[in-house]
């Protein structure tokens, strides 16, 4: 049976993030993909030179035409920009329930680009985060939405409880950015036990579009029937190889290869 999967996020023009990323990366694991988008942004390898504004209104036209059509079996959160998005995410999903969803809290994009307002920061934490299968925060997300900053590991364990505390049954903690280090750390938490996810850290590539492949990649996970654990440790290989084998395409960070073998745990 093929598995739906869906995605709630901005598009990418230059495709190595957002929706984009996302349903490159759904197909990768043999899962459907349908999407709801939140923003438009003219968007290259370089960085982001604009953004158009989704109406809330037709943001929930579009989930209610998926979610009433098609059994979604896992979903995920991306760009969502501005609180009035925020809201209307958050009141769809109240309405039609999702098994799994996997919150990505896009605040800025690796190129410094900010694609959060400030003042959604808060409906981001009470709104989303309560509804979280797993929130997967990389360091400077983390830190905002804990108001705390974070530069060691234990400090990265302490801010996966809080975000679990703050509503979360999960939080999946990125330590992408953290140096001195020749491996990149994650830490998941699940509100019982806590695990530490080590990946050889790729010299010498600055990947655009990492987060939003990593959380697709869970959720398509999800989506075929993988447990919680077995979902992140096969999107944390899956990027790994994307991001070694990515491409050298445009004059800025590099797209992954969303291409690369995805190796689901079969349900």
């Amino acid at each position: 049976m093929v598995r739906v999967a869906l995605t709630i996020a901005g598009s990418d023009s230059g495709g190595g993030a957002g929706i984009q990323a996302d349903l490159k990366t759904f197909a990768a694991f043999g899962v459907y993909g349908t999407s709801v988008l939140t923003a438009l942004t003219a968007q290259n390898t370089r960085g982001v030179t604009a953004i158009a504004e989704v109406a809330p209104e037709f943001v929930a036209a579009q989930f209610e035409a998926v979610a009433s059509d098609l059994k979604i079996a896992a979903a995920k959160t991306g760009m969502l920009a501005r609180t009035p998005i925020i809201e209307t995410v958050a009141r769809c999903l109240g309405a039609r329930p999702i098994p799994w969803l996997v919150v990505d809290p896009v605040m800025v994009a690796a190129s410094g680009d900010v694609l959060l307002e400030a003042g959604a920061i808060a409906a981001m934490r009470d709104l989303m985060l309560p509804l979280a299968s797993l929130v997967t925060p990389n360091l400077r997300e983390a830190e905002i939405l804990i108001n705390e900053p974070i530069t060691e590991v234990d400090a990265m364990r302490r801010a996966a409880r809080r975000l679990v505390a703050l509503g979360a049954r999960a939080a999946l903690v990125k330590g992408g950015r953290l140096t001195g280090d020749d491996y990149a750390i994650d830490i998941l938490y699940d509100g019982r036990a806590e695990s530490e996810l080590r990946a050889p850290r790729t010299k010498g590539i600055r990947p655009h579009g990492a987060g939003c492949t990593l959380s697709a990649a869970i959720t398509a996970c999800l989506a075929r029937g993988s447990t919680l654990s077995e979902a992140v440790g096969a999107a944390k290989r899956f990027v790994t190889r994307a991001i070694e084998s990515a491409p050298a395409l445009g004059a800025g960070a590099r797209p992954l290869n969303h291409l690369a073998r995805a190796t689901p745990v079969r349900r």
